[in-house]
Formats: C-alpha cells, structure tokens, sequence
C-alpha cells in the first residue's frame, strides 16, 4: 500500500512541478495567467490511499503589471475583462495586448486574429448593434467644405459710434476690431474670411465679411449685433452666408476656383458686450483639407481614431471586452488565449469602463501576473516533496527485501 500512496505523491508532484515550470517559463509572457495545482486526497474503504490532482486552476482575479510600450495598437486592460479575436471564425479570448495592422488594415495579434469590436457607419456613426473585425481605413480622407461657424467673442462697450457708410478696410479708424477665420471650399482649398465690427449706437453693432479681401458682406443674412443694457447678447445670434460659386476678386479673378458655393451657418451665441477690451475666447469651424493617415489613437474607452495629416481625428471603431461569469471555466488554447464553454458561461460584450469590464491603457501592455519569487518557494517544496515520497519508496523497497531475506 505505501507503495501506491508513494506513487500517487510522485505523480502528483510531478503534475506540480510542471505547473510552476510554465508559470516561471511565461513570467514574461503578457497577458499569462498564472496557474496552481489543486490536490485532493484518495480514500478506499476509510483508508488513505494517496493524492490526486483535482484542478490545475488559473488566477484571473490578479492582474499584470502594466508595461508602456509607446506603439499606438498596444492595449492593457486593468480589471476584468477579455479582448475578443477572430480566429478564422473561432472566437478566441485573451489578455494580451499587443496588436498590429495587416495588409488590409484590420488589426490583428501575432497569430492573425482579427480584434472584434463596434464599428463605424457610412455617416460617421458608431453601431453597436453587431460586433465584427476591426479595420483601420488607410485611404485618403476627403476634404470637407466648412458649413458651420461659431464664435464667443468680446465687444468693447467704451468704443464711440461710428458711421458704417464711412468703413473702409485699410482705415482702422472706421472700425473698431476685426478678426479672421480660416475656412475651406469643397475641394479643400483655404480661404480666409475676416469680420469687421463697428460700433453704430449703444448696444448697437455693424458688422462687415471679407472672404480672401472680396467684400462677401451682401451674402450675409444679417448685419447687425444687438445687445441689452447688461451686456448680454439679445440680436443677430445666428446667420448664415450664402456665398456663390461665381465671386470674383476686383480683378475677376475667381475666389471659390472650381468649387461648390459656400453656405456657412454663422452663429455669435455667448458673445458679451463689456467695458473691457475685444477679446476672442473661443472660434470653431467645421472644414478641412484633405489628408492622409498618419496614425491611429485610442482611447481609454476603446474609440479607435485614425489621425490624418490635416489634423484630423476619424472614428474607426471601438474595441469592446468580454467577460464571463466563471473565467476558470474557459478551455485554455494557448498560454494567452482561451474559448468559452459551458462551465465558463456565455460571454458580456462591453465598451472599456462599463458594467463589470476594466479599463483600456492605450500603448501599453499588461505583463504576466506570476509572482517569480512565489513561484521559487513553490518550486522548492515541491521538490522537496518529490524527494520524500522517493524516499518513501526507498524505504518500503528495503523493508521489503529485508521481508524476503527473513523468510
């Protein structure tokens, strides 16, 4: 009998000792998870029979330390959750983070899995109906004619009233403040269009357009700012300037050569009239040139945004995580990867940071969670282990053999 419960400690052990081998071999591995191994002792008959291994186990609840890495498809995630991949129509699940681009743009790991997420509509809108491979666009992105403009500005109340049939442009002293804006046509072409504003009364403002020096203020719907006796503006918030594809420079030269006509809603919404000096706090508009990716950004909440050489952001897609009821239940395929199972439960799709999913480090990766030293003490009682139950059947082969001689 004691030879057997030797055997099973052998046996035992030795599954041990393969466990703590792998743990030290991917204590550099990101993404691993470390495992143990889980005895249970063997009864027959109310007798001790030996040991058994009942689990090799796996620890989801520690996570890796957090390694920045700088390249820009390089995730961690902090806290639970799983990214998803598509493994030639396997879905595969893993916290290793590092990823790349391929040949088409879709962004894979190292093995060729696609990474799953939301992505994007032909208008720009993220659906997150139906998770499918995420892919970067490489193309150009075209150039977009400015619709709307907003600006929050100051005007200086102190100013004296002037005559607006006296402007003139090169005259500052008709004018009060001017200040210019950059805008685009439809194929991406620049142009600047500059406000003049002219005080005409109390709480009572003019204002002039030039678009590239070419007086466009006859396109404008309104002309007038007005304010109330507390500086608050109360007239001419919103307008818009319908310039046409034909305008010409004084010398019939073509402004908008070759594009669309302009039509920019402008709106003054939150400008003030004070006693203190003109001051822009605040200018948006919404065109821009054409450019070419140059890179790609995410964010903490997995919005996957390529960068475009005219300063553009274009969302691309989000990455989502999964997590599952019983992680210890997944089916290990690789020392990062696992499938869902039964005893894992099915998986919850989420964005980073919501429900029950960690959060996303973008340019980093999270390392093993291995205690290395940990893993050396294991090492050393398992050792020590192994030794013990051969010494047990050293000592029962000897017992033996002094059994036979005695007989």
């Amino acid at each position: 009998m004691s030879f057997n419960i030797a055997l099973s400690g052998l046996r035992s052990t030795s599954q041990d000792l393969n466990t703590i081998s792998n743990n030290i071999a991917n204590v550099s591995t990101p993404g691993f998870r470390g495992s143990r191994t889980e005895f249970a002792s063997v009864y027959a008959g109310g007798q001790g029979g030996g040991v058994a291994v009942a689990n090799v186990s796996q620890n989801f609840n520690t996570g890796g330390d957090v390694l920045y890495t700088g390249r820009e498809l390089d995730m961690a995630i902090s806290g639970s959750g799983f990214f998803m991949t598509n493994n030639q129509g396997t879905t595969t699940y893993t916290r290793s983070g590092m990823f790349a681009q391929d040949k088409d743009g879709y962004v894979v790991d190292s093995h060729g899995g696609k990474l799953q997420g939301y992505q994007v509509g032909p208008n720009g809108q993220l659906l997150t109906g139906a998770v499918t491979d995420l892919q970067v666009q490489t193309g150009s992105l075209p150039a977009n004619a400015t619709t709307s403009m907003g600006l929050v500005l100051n005007l200086d109340s102190r100013n004296d009233a002037v005559d607006p049939a006296n402007f003139d442009p090169a005259d500052a002293s008709t004018y009060h403040a001017l200040n210019s804006t950059k805008i685009y046509d439809s194929l991406g072409n620049e142009h600047n269009l500059t406000q003049y504003y002219m005080k005409t009364g109390p709480n009572q403002w003019e204002v002039r357009y030039e678009l590239d020096g070419t007086d466009v203020t006859a396109y404008a719907s309104d002309t007038s700012i007005t304010f109330d006796s507390n500086g608050a503006l109360v007239g001419g918030q919103d307008l818009t300037l319908n310039i046409p594809d034909n305008l010409v420079d004084a010398d019939g030269n073509p402004i908008l050569d070759g594009s669309s006509a302009l039509d920019i809603s402008l709106s003054f919404n939150g400008a003030t009239q004070f006693g203190s000096d003109f001051a822009v706090a605040s200018m948006r508009q919404d065109g821009y040139s054409s450019g070419e990716l140059s890179g790609i950004r995410i964010d903490d909440n997995g919005m996957l945004y390529g960068v475009y050489t005219n300063g553009q952001d274009q969302l691309q897609g989000q990455v989502i995580l999964a997590n599952f009821a019983n992680p210890n239940g997944l089916q290990q395929v690789g020392n990062t990867a696992w499938t869902a199972t039964f005893a894992s439960g099915q998986p919850v799709t989420g964005a980073a940071g919501t429900g029950t999913m960690g959060s996303l480090t973008a340019g980093a990766i999270e390392g093993s969670n291995v205690d290395l030293t940990g893993e050396l003490v294991n090492l050393m009682t398992a050792q020590r282990n192994y030794q013990s139950n051969a010494k047990v059947i050293s000592t029962q082969d000897k017992l033996t053999q002094a059994l036979f001689s005695a007989i």
